[in-house]
C-alpha cells in the first residue's frame, strides 16, 4: 500500500534548522508531484511548499519564502524540506502530501498524505 513516513522533527531554537524527509513506497514516485504543509495548533490546515515530478519547479507560501527549499531525490522515493532560520510561528505538524497530476501548484487535490511529524521552535 502507499506510504508516506516524515522524520526529521523536533524542538529546535530560534534562528536554527531542520531538515524534514519523506519517504515514500507503493507508488511510482516520480511521477507525482510532492508537498508539504503544516498545522499548527489551534490552527487550520496551510500549504508550506510543493515540487514538480523532476524536483525541477517549486513553490513557497509567502510565510516561508526564502528560508526553506523543498527538494526530492527521486533514487530514494524522497522529498525533503530543509527549514533555515526557523521563527516560532513556523511551530506545527508538518505533513508530507503526494498526488499523480502535474500541477504541483494546486494544493487543493494532493492524495496521499503521511502522518505528520513535530516541528516545535522556541524562543
Amino acid at each position: 500500500q502507499v506510504q508516506l513516513v516524515e522524520s526529521g522533527g523536533g524542538l529546535v531554537q530560534a534562528g536554527h534548522s531542520l531538515r524534514l524527509s519523506c519517504l515514500v513506497s507503493g507508488l511510482t514516485f516520480s511521477r507525482h508531484s510532492m508537498a508539504w504543509f503544516r498545522q499548527a495548533p489551534g490552527s487550520e490546515r496551510e500549504f508550506v511548499s510543493s515540487t514538480s515530478w523532476t524536483g525541477g519547479s517549486s513553490y513557497y507560501a509567502e510565510s516561508v519564502k526564502g528560508r526553506f527549499m523543498i527538494t526530492r531525490d527521486n533514487a530514494k522515493n524522497t522529498v525533503y524540506l530543509q527549514m533555515n532560520s526557523l521563527k516560532p510561528e513556523d511551530t506545527a505538524i508538518y505533513y508530507c502530501a503526494g498526488k499523480r497530476h502535474t500541477s504541483y501548484w494546486n494544493f487543493d487535490d494532493y492524495e496521499y498524505w503521511g502522518q505528520g511529524t513535530q516541528v516545535i521552535v522556541s524562543s
